[in-house]
């Protein structure tokens, strides 16, 4: 269905209309934002990753001090 959907004639014409519709200025303010938002979204994905573990680790070593106490 999406076979050939990103080819570079089709970028480039999706770059020439969001040049015409934001306007040289804004273009680079986009991309910095669009940039900054997926690395805060990959960077949020590997915290939550490696959370849990974390925590049942915490949660382990306060059951094992319990059952010794």
């Amino acid at each position: 269905m999406f076979e050939g959907l990103f080819q570079p004639t089709h970028l480039i014409i999706i770059f020439a209309i969001a040049l015409l519709i934001f306007g040289p200025r804004k273009l680079p303010e986009l991309g910095k934002g669009l940039g900054e938002g997926i690395r805060a979204l990959k960077e949020g994905m590997k915290d939550n990753a490696s959370a849990p573990t974390e925590q049942s680790k915490n949660t382990e070593s306060k059951d094992s001090k319990e059952i010794k106490s």
